[in-house]
């Protein structure tokens, strides 16, 4: 029998939510940001400026040439030093170009709100705003807003749930901007003709979720306005926030295997995508800046800070109040994202991109990786597993290279949470493991669809 809030499996880690009544700290005068040409799920844009131009404030400097595509921005006003191919962290070759800001922060003169008055306009401004999935997935957002016929959406799901340990940055937007929240929510229902909203916040946030509530009564006084918007207080669990979990924990409704949140007529979109999205259609300023969490053991000042999307990291950590002076010559990891879904960064010259909600910076002991060992057959990983899986299993066949039995355990269904790592007495390396599995099949896959 479904109950709200609640799915199987998942970990309670530590939050470690440091930063959570702290406003956020806006930092400009970057002397320098570095812009990459793909920071979303699908083929990267095209660069459109050369050496020497001079950009704008919100002028377009990557074209989107395909439908998964969204383009890019400049973040700041000045000129443009280069456009170089770089290997970014994640292994994938892509343009990136480095601008140097004439701190006047000169906006582009076509900056205008969009007009919008249907669907195809609504779905067309998104696009050209170059909005992505802002909780840390980076799915371009106009794309979610196409379900196949017969699939469309009759729930739209807010995820304000931020389950990852140290981030909160959706916390903060709740706790800022809950009038442009409920404002953002309701555009999307009116344009997608969705009837009803169920925003997902864990009971570990009451601020959040009371200053939404208190926001829709001031709408329901101001304006006499009842949206059929429901904030709804979850059990804290992690993953509470994967997509799936949350999908099933306020409607009860299960994705299939293989299938997208559409398949159960369902729309997902992060508090600070609809945020975004309020403010895009008032002042027509496309997604150029991020709100991004900075924590960890060597950060000297942990906050919320909102700066350039470009903005190289070690510029922002500095900026922000720096590392402890121990660790500033010292072995330290730095993780874009969460410490649980997070990926480790190979160098410290990496920017803040558009899906980045927090820079994690951890000194020599936690920087140390444990040494593997043995699986004790525990059975740990699979209880705690949400999607129902057996990741040592998994393991095993990926370390094989067993293409059939990676198939037969379901890899592709792994939402790779963490949560079979942070149980794992043998200190095991599953999630990395799974990854490698992922990524054996789809070039099975490749390599079958080539022969026929």
């Amino acid at each position: 029998m479904f109950k709200l809030g609640h799915f199987s499996g998942g970990v309670h880690p530590k939050s470690n939510k440091n930063t959570h009544f702290y406003p956020t700290r806006r930092l400009d005068d970057f002397p320098v940001v570095r812009i990459p040409m793909s920071m979303h799920i699908g083929p990267p844009c095209t660069c459109i400026v050369k050496p020497g131009d001079h950009v704008l404030v919100g002028q377009v400097i990557g074209e989107a040439d395909t439908p998964m595509a969204v383009p890019i921005h400049s973040s700041v006003s000045g000129t443009v030093k280069s456009t170089q191919r770089e290997v970014a962290s994640n292994g994938r070759s892509m343009t990136v170009v480095t601008i140097e800001s004439d701190g006047q922060h000169t906006m582009h003169p076509d900056i205008r709100p969009p007009v919008v008055e249907n669907r195809d306009d609504f779905i067309r401004a998104l696009r050209e705003s170059g909005l992505v999935g802002l909780g840390g997935a980076g799915f371009p957002t106009h794309m979610k807003m196409k379900p196949p016929p017969g699939k469309e959406p009759d729930v739209l799901v807010i995820n304000a749930a931020e389950c990852e340990p140290y981030i909160t940055a959706d916390f903060r937007q709740c706790a800022e901007h809950p009038d442009e929240i409920i404002d953002g929510i309701m555009k999307v229902m009116h344009y997608m003709d969705i009837p009803l909203a169920q925003v997902g916040i864990e009971k570990n946030k009451p601020l959040a979720a009371d200053v939404l509530e208190y926001e829709l009564v001031k709408l329901n006084l101001s304006s006499n306005l009842q949206p059929n918007i429901k904030i709804q207080r979850l059990p804290t669990r992690y993953p509470q926030g994967a997509e799936k979990m949350l999908i099933y924990a306020l409607t009860g409704r299960k994705v299939p295997t293989g299938g997208l949140p559409h398949d159960a007529h369902v729309l997902v979109l992060n508090v600070s995508t609809v945020r975004f999205i309020s403010k895009y259609l008032k002042t027509g300023i496309p997604l150029i800046r991020k709100r991004v969490t900075l924590d960890g053991s060597a950060i000297q000042v942990p906050c919320n800070v909102n700066v350039p999307i470009g903005a190289p990291i070690p510029d922002v950590v500095e900026a922000a109040g720096g590392l402890h002076p121990g660790t500033k010559d010292g072995k330290v990891k730095v993780i874009m994202g969460g410490s649980m879904m997070g990926v480790a960064l190979d160098r410290l010259e990496a920017t803040i991109i558009k899906h980045n909600n927090a820079i994690l910076v951890f000194g020599e002991k936690e920087a140390d990786i444990p040494d593997e060992t043995q699986c004790i057959r525990c059975s740990r990983c699979v209880t705690s597993c949400p999607m129902h899986l057996m990741p040592t299993m998994l393991d095993n066949m990926a370390r094989n290279k067993d293409i059939d039995g990676l198939n037969h355990y379901h890899v592709m269904d792994c939402i790779e949470c963490g949560s079979c790592t942070y149980v794992c007495p043998a200190k095991r390396f599953l999630v990395q493991s799974i990854r490698n599995g992922k990524s054996y099949v789809r070039q099975a896959m490749a390599k079958e669809g080539t022969k026929k």
